[in-house]
């Protein structure tokens, strides 16, 4: 007799289907796992059989073999542990084997039979809904699970005794709650910033429109304090994008206790950080920063520190909003729609540009410095600013003070609700910033008046813009357009988003 459990592997965000199949038969006394496990999973053979014990359920001296079909389909990771004991549990009959048919189990088992939280809960949870099953986890893992949707049926428990008597009908588990994460401290506010007037304007359109920005200044000319303050003016998730960045965070286990947030990440990796650090990879293929910012902010400091190979590997991210990583024996896909945020200095010394200061090496100085960032990168970036240094004048003055976070995120979400439905008037509901729009698409949008379009073709003619750098300024000039009220795009707008992306140092 074989008897059956439900449970899932993961390909990136998704969760593929895995049955749990036991059987016993006579034979020398072991627990034998097939179906390409890696070592987590046969190390799983163990912890079960410990558990057990611990649990007060013996196991019959004879052959017990567990497969994890399909077979050709790889499996990782400790989350194995539970269905596998419950395949077992029924197969000598510690529970009926209907009384698992209408669920889908994962979680890790401890030693003494405890239940621990694994990554991936929300993903299975969602697909245990969508095959009309229950889910059977861990407690912690409750909450996060609970976020599926009302009608699944969860079964959290904190022990493989406490499962059973669930089961078994002798002491039944509460459902678990959704829980959210309520940060203790408020996201830093743009009024701490002095000065800085076009960096503050550049960073509302960045903000507004979805786009990329780079800053270039001296040291302490406050890029990164501008750029931590990007969150405050942004827009909280919507329901589904919510969603889509609760389920990366799930498969990275970073949801602290099952309780999800609606900010938008910010993520700001160290510039020593590995392509696969970056961009997703390693045994695993597991998702890098520039997926567990999705829908949020990826904030580079001291870009061209990067090594010149993992930038270039942000390309294909930046444009497409989705990492693909080929393996020999896996293809995964995360999604990555993220907004770039980077700063540099102008040179190696940090002063070049400065009054009066002179860098030692000479002008090559920032030109080989800034040539570590290759120009298709720069490519993809819409805005692109100067950050001069503040004076010490200019801290002390209070007229300096600039508008809150607030103030600004106001005009930022009127104007992405401009975008919103002039998106979705236009039958492309799901696109909800001007960043994301096709170039045919902007193109139809924006529809430039002739003064305008003249003005366009002699920038694109005389510094040689590209086919993506035209429809960038065209995307940055309709979102100037929306922050000011305007429904149509006009020569001043034009004007501006040029001079985002044409008057930059050396770059």
């Amino acid at each position: 007799m074989v008897t059956r459990v439900a449970t899932v592997a993961f390909e990136g965000i998704e969760a593929v289907p895995v049955d749990v199949q036991v059987q016993i038969t006579p034979g020398f006394p072991k627990i034998t796992l097939v179906g390409l496990p890696d070592k987590a999973v046969k190390e799983s053979s163990e912890r079960v059989r410990a558990a057990l014990v611990a649990s007060g359920i013996g196991l019959p001296p004879k052959r017990i073999t567990v497969n994890l079909a399909p077979a050709d389909l790889p499996k990782e990771g400790s989350h194995y542990d539970l269905p596998i004991a419950l395949g077992i549990m029924a197969a000598i009959g510690v529970m009926p084997q209907d009384g698992l048919d209408g669920y889908l189990a994962l979680g890790e088992l401890g030693l003494d039979g405890r239940l621990a939280h694994v990554g991936g809960i929300l993903p299975a949870a969602i697909a245990a809904q969508s095959r009309e099953l229950g889910l059977i986890c861990a407690a912690p893992s409750g909450p996060e699970a609970a976020w599926a949707g009302e009608n699944l049926e969860i079964i959290a428990a904190d022990s493989l005794l406490a499962l059973v008597n669930h089961l078994t009908g002798h002491q039944l588990a509460a459902r678990p709650q959704p829980r959210k994460y309520v940060p203790s401290t408020g996201l830093p506010d743009l009024c701490d910033v002095r000065g800085q007037q076009v960096a503050r304007r550049a960073l509302e359109v960045a903000a507004a429109g979805g786009h990329n920005l780079l800053m270039i200044g001296p040291p302490g000319a406050g890029k990164s304090m501008l750029a931590a303050r990007l969150p405050s003016i942004l827009p909280p998730l919507n329901p589904r994008e919510l969603l889509d960045v609760s389920m990366i965070q799930s498969i990275a286990g970073e949801l602290v206790g099952g309780a999800i947030s609606d900010r938008r990440p910010f993520r700001a990796p160290h510039h020593s950080a590995s392509m696969a650090a970056l961009v997703g990879g390693g045994l695993k293929v597991r998702p890098g920063e520039v997926s567990l910012a999705h829908n949020g902010v990826l904030f580079l400091d001291e870009l061209p520190e990067f090594a010149p190979g993992v930038l270039d590997s942000l390309r294909q991210p930046l444009e497409s909003g989705e990492t693909v990583i080929a393996r020999a024996n896996a293809r995964i896909s995360y999604p990555s729609r993220v907004q770039l945020i980077a700063a540099m200095n102008p040179c190696k010394c940090g002063m070049a540009g400065t009054p009066g200061h002179t860098c030692r090496r000479g002008p090559a100085c920032a030109h080989d410095y800034q040539s570590r960032v290759s120009g298709p990168f720069l490519d993809r970036i819409d805005l692109r600013i100067d950050v001069p240094a503040v004076t010490a004048a200019d801290l002390i003055a209070p007229s300096l003070a600039g508008e809150s976070s607030a103030d600004v995120a106001a005009r930022v979400a009127q104007a992405r609700a401009r975008q919103q439905q002039r998106y979705a008037d236009h039958g492309a509901p799901g696109i909800h910033t001007n960043a994301a729009a096709g170039p045919s698409l902007i193109e139809a949008l924006v529809n430039p008046d002739k003064e305008s379009q003249t003005l366009l073709l002699q920038a694109a003619e005389r510094f040689n813009l590209s086919a993506r750098a035209y429809h960038r300024v065209l995307k940055v000039a309709r979102t100037l357009a929306d922050l000011g009220g305007d429904e149509r795009v006009g020569r001043p707008h034009i004007a501006e988003a040029l001079s985002y992306r044409l008057n930059f140092g050396a770059v």
